[in-house]
This record gives C-alpha cells, structure tokens and sequence, in this order.
C-alpha cells in the first residue's frame, strides 16, 4: 500500500515553521506581530509555558529586529488602547537608548500617572536596557512630569515603591519653582517642612491621622493602616472613584458600609455610571474579576450594578454582518492567571474567563452566533442568550484537558456549521494533533488544514485568532481571510469589526499600530 503521509496530494496550505511552547506545529510570527503580541498580552509574569525571564529576553530580541519608531508606536498602542502597565513602560526605556528623540515624542502618552512614571524609572536604573542610570534627557522628561503634575496630583501618585515617588524625586533632583513646591518634595521626602505651605489636602491627611474626623479624599492605598471604624469606611465609599469602588466592595461591605441603604444605593449607581467606566478604562475582565469575586451576602443591587457595567465595558462589541462562531478555548493550560502567576501579585482572572467573557459578550450582541467551547474536542455547555453577560461568562469558564485548535474546525466541516466570521478566543498551544514527535516541518498546522477545508465550502469566511498570551506564534497563517490579534481588553473588537466588514488586507494589526503618530 502507498504511503499516504508520504505521498499525499498537495495544496496551497503552508507547512508549519516551528513548533509552540506545548511542542505542537505552528507558525512563526514576524517579529513586528511578536511584538505586537507581546506588548498587547504580556505582563513579566510566570505563565503556563514560559517564565517572566523567557518574556523579557524575547522583548529585548524582537526589539533589536524593529525600528525604533515601531517600538515607539508598539508601546503607544499598548499603552493607550491595550491599558497595558509593564510592557510600554519597557518600551519607552529601551527607546532612551535606541533613539532618544523619539522617546521625547513617545513619553507622555505613555507615563501617564504615577504607577508608570515608577515603571519607567525602575526598568531604567536595573540594567535590562544597557544602562543603570537615567540619563540627560529621561531625567528631564521625569523632572518635567513631576513639575506638570498639580500638588494634589503627586501626592495621590505617591502610592507605590521599588521605586517610590521619594525615590524618584532623589534620582532626578527638581528644581523647586515656589516654596510651595519645595515643601511638597521635601514633604515627600520625609522632611521637616512649613506645614502652612502644604495643600490642603496632605494637612487634612496629617491631621486625619492624629485626630480623626473627616476622612481626606487620598487614595485607598493610604488609610487600609488606619484603625477605622464605619463611619470612617463609609466616608471612603463615598469619596471612592471608580475602580477604588469595584475592587474594594466586599471590604465595604464587611465594615458594615452596605447596611445603609442610601450608601448601597450611590454605590450601584456609580458602578453602573457610563462617564466613569468610560473614564477608568475599565478591562471587561475586571468587571468579571469583581462578580467572581463578590461576597455570597452582597446586596443584590450591587450586582445588578455590576451586570449593568458590564454591558457598557463591552460597548466594544459590534453586530456583525452574517453569522459568527466564536470557539472559547477551554483546555487545561487556559485555566493560568491571564496576567500570569507572581507571588502576591496574581489575579484571579484566568485565561478561560477571558474566552468565556468574550464569547458570552459576541454572543449578546449577535443574536444567531454560536459558541463552540473546545480542548481536545468540542464541549456541550448550555448557555441562555436572555442572560447576562456575567452569567454566560460564567457557565462557559470551566476547564478541559489537552489543547486542539483544530477540533471546533473540523467539527463543523463535519456538521456542515455555517458562519461568516469565526472568531478562535485561545493562548494558541494546539499540540494533541501534530505534536514535537512529527514536528518535521513537512506538513501544515490541522487547524490551517481544516480552515482551508472549512474555505473550500464557505468561500467568504473569515478567520480571527485572538490570542491572549504573550507567546510569539500561531496555529493559522496571516493573510487576507485570517487575521492573528493578541490582547485582552476590548480594544480588540474594532479591530475585528473592521476586518469583518472588509479591511481583509493581510497585516491589518500591525499596519494599524505603524499609522500610530509619534
């Protein structure tokens, strides 16, 4: 008999070029995509796969293979779309010392608060970009971002260390323009200062700490080591923005904030409240983080709040043209941190719920979509389209065993399951079909095989892999019918509307990202 692995008919559909972390077939990323990928996934965290050190030492090389400007444009995407913190901070330290022009241009709209002007000053002075000191012109980037800031505003950023804003302030040495200001910094800097000369709102702090009272309206971060009773909380739920609000009911409701029905009342409506999602760049899966998360006894207003935000979050989301599968990957390496695993540092979150929100929230907005949540095959998991998003999300985040891009495919060119877009939702580690032991290079991924066969019937669908780990390949080349995009928060969804509704030019995401102005 012939052999038939040898000896088959051959097709136009490329063979795989290297093999995933998993040790299954896939395709190489150029490195502007890899990049891309990274910056839009990656948080220097340990992941399923890999470990924060493989993250870092792939940045630095892919750095090396794209130009500055692409850096430049990679970390103004990251940053002011992905809501990424690590990674375009990265960037910009390494653009002081590729080309410190652009860093001029790139900077403030990257350092836009405290926490990143710290990331920044931290991946500079540790020597991951070739030096161990900031610099001429960094120093008077961040000398110039600390005298921009309103008093008020660099005490509210001086939460944090390693570095602190203290230990900036020594770094970068500002010059005082008023003795107002030189009594902030040296406030800062724990020294003795005219206590006159301080804003209002740090000598109400001091004065808060010593005597009680009314509670200052200061970050959150600056009163949990304070013996504070409910009135004290209450105060602070009043005063909470945004995100302080949605990460901290159920230490509001276990100081007893909740038994006041009006403070329960101006909760919900502030999570509910369109302006402040908007306003706090809300990722879709900290709203799921806060549901998962919610105390059993949480008053029901609050998470009808919480269900209601989340409805705008995915605002995102478009109606699509025609039919749309989505297929959530649900295999066992899904069921990581989405942000990775760091000792005190690790979300909830899991690569699963992401998928699952993401299903749930294209499910929502397209009436006739169909979900087909798969690891080493498709899984039947009932969802109700009259639910909420939050509820879908849930029923859809459970966790399978082995990772098979491919079977969500072939079961519908089996079932003949038509659909104009299909939307894959996975950290892409395909390995049950095509393993390391036949990763020979000879042959293509079964994903792209059973996409080629699933094209030969459905002419016009298309393809979306959508990524949402920092690892630097795919299980289904990019082209025209196939856009590869990485990234977790719902920036992700223009792009996908655009590539549904006729952008098909191989290359969109990174062309998109190299339009950025810098």
């Amino acid at each position: 008999m012939v052999n038939t692995d040898l000896f088959q008919t051959r097709t136009s559909t490329p063979v795989a070029n290297t093999v995933n972390e998993a040790g299954g077939l896939a395709y190489a990323l150029p490195a502007e995509h890899a990049l891309a990928q990274l910056a839009a996934t990656g948080c220097f965290n340990k992941t399923f796969y890999t470990g924060a050190e493989d993250q870092l030492a792939e940045v630095l090389s892919l750095c090396r293979k794209v130009s500055p400007r692409y850096i430049a444009q990679t970390a103004i995407y990251a940053r002011e779309q992905g809501h990424m913190k690590d990674m375009p901070a990265l960037l910009c330290a390494l653009l002081a010392t590729r080309d410190p022009d652009l860093l001029v241009s790139t900077f403030a709209r990257v350092i836009d608060n405290g926490r990143m002007l710290r990331n920044f000053v931290q991946f500079m002075r540790c020597g991951v970009t070739g030096r161990r000191s900031l610099g001429t012109r960094p120093k008077r980037l961040v000398r110039t971002w600390l005298a921009e800031k309103s008093p008020e505003a660099l005490f509210r950023a001086s939460v944090g260390n390693k570095p602190s804003l203290a230990d900036v302030i020594k770094m970068v040495h500002p010059v005082p323009t008023s003795p107002e200001r030189e009594a902030l910094y040296g406030y800062l800097l724990g020294r003795e200062v005219d206590w006159e000369l301080l804003p209002a709102l740090i000598r109400d702090f001091e004065r808060f700490k010593l005597r009680g009272g009314t509670v200052p309206a200061v970050p959150f971060q600056m009163l949990t080591s304070l013996d504070l009773d409910c009135d004290a909380w209450t105060q602070i739920a009043r005063n909470a923005s945004w995100q302080m609000t949605r990460m901290n009911l159920n230490t509001f409701l276990r100081h007893g904030v909740f038994k006041d029905a009006a403070m329960c009342e101006l909760v919900a409506t502030r999570l509910a409240d369109r302006s402040l999602i908007e306003q706090a760049k809300v990722f879709p899966y900290q709203l799921l983080a806060a549901y998962i998360n919610i105390d059993a006894s949480m008053p029901a207003l609050i998470k009808e709040a919480l269900e209601a935000a989340m409805e705008v979050a995915v605002d995102n989301v478009p109606e699509f043209a025609g039919r749309v599968a989505v297929l959530p990957d649900i295999s066992g390496s899904m069921g990581f941190p989405v942000t990775g695993y760091r000792t005190g540092s690790t979300t909830k979150v899991t690569c699963v719920h992401i998928a699952a929100l993401m299903a749930a929230a294209v499910m929502r907005r397209n009436r006739d979509a169909v979900v087909l949540p798969f690891d080493t095959s498709v899984r039947t998991i009932p969802v109700e389209r009259a639910d909420s998003i939050l509820a879908n999300a849930a029923k859809l985040a459970v966790n399978g065993g082995g990772t098979d891009c491919s079977a969500p495919l072939a079961y519908m060119n089996r079932n003949k399951v038509r659909a104009d877009l299909v939307i894959f939702v996975s950290d892409n580690e395909s390995w049950i079909k095509g393993g390391q032991h036949s990763a020979r290079f000879s042959r293509a991924t079964e994903t792209m095989k059973q996409w080629d066969r699933y094209k030969a019937t459905n002419p016009n669908a298309r393809l979306v892999c959508l990524d949402i780990q920092p690892y630097a390949h795919t299980q289904a080349v990019e082209r025209d019918d196939i856009l590869n995009l990485g990234g977790f928060s719902d920036a992700v969804f223009p792009m996908i509307r655009d590539f549904a509704f006729g952008n098909t030019q191989a290359g969109l995401w990174v062309n998109r990202i190299k339009a950025i102005e810098v």
